[in-house]
């Protein structure tokens, strides 16, 4: 894969046409999104074990939805921080700083950003900066007992490495499904 290829204009022109759409369907589309994300996020809460595996998953949503339309996405990620409020108190405070704000970073900057490592390394710094605030502000343990809570170099390198391979992977991943669904909706 070479980080330096443009991609394609699928993206704006998608952006175009679901501009063109009635309100309706749009926020039909938001809170379809909103509803799974919250879904597949709560479901490390509700299912131990195999719920955190599907939980990084409520990426998906925020990411397409913030692909469609900035303010949409926006919409989308904070109705998904009040149904998770409802179902799954817990997850809310790692779906913010995490899951969602990756979703908003990799999705947004596919309207800024023509290179695909543009928009990697845009993803990246968001995740990297939402996992270590809650590694080193919060003092919450999101890498687990792994990872000291005091700040490191070795620590911060680490993060870096994942998030930038993490968010290599959502932006194929978007791309790949993001065409899926243009094919479906529009």
């Amino acid at each position: 894969m070479n980080f330096f290829k443009p991609i394609s204009d699928d993206v704006r022109s998608t952006q175009t046409i679901f501009n063109k759409h009635k309100k309706t369907m749009k926020f039909s589309l938001v809170s379809l999104f909103a509803c799974i994300a919250a879904i597949l996020q709560a479901a490390g809460g509700f299912l131990p074990g195999i719920g955190y595996l599907i939980s990084p998953l409520a990426t998906a949503p925020i990411l397409l939805s913030t692909m469609f339309s900035i303010p949409f996405g926006v919409m989308a990620y904070f109705l998904t921080m009040m149904l998770l409020f409802i179902l799954q108190p817990t997850e809310l405070i790692i779906f913010p700083f995490t899951t969602g704000l990756l979703g908003l970073g990799i999705g947004g900057s596919f309207s800024f950003f023509t290179k695909r490592l543009s928009i990697v390394v845009t993803g990246a710094i968001l995740l990297m900066t939402g996992m270590m605030s809650l590694l080193f502000i919060f003092h919450f343990p999101v890498l687990g007992p792994a990872f000291p809570a005091s700040f490191s170099f070795l620590t911060t390198v680490s993060i870096f490495l994942f998030a930038f391979l993490y968010s290599w992977l959502w932006v194929e991943m978007a791309l790949f499904i993001f065409k899926r669904i243009k094919m479906m909706i529009f």
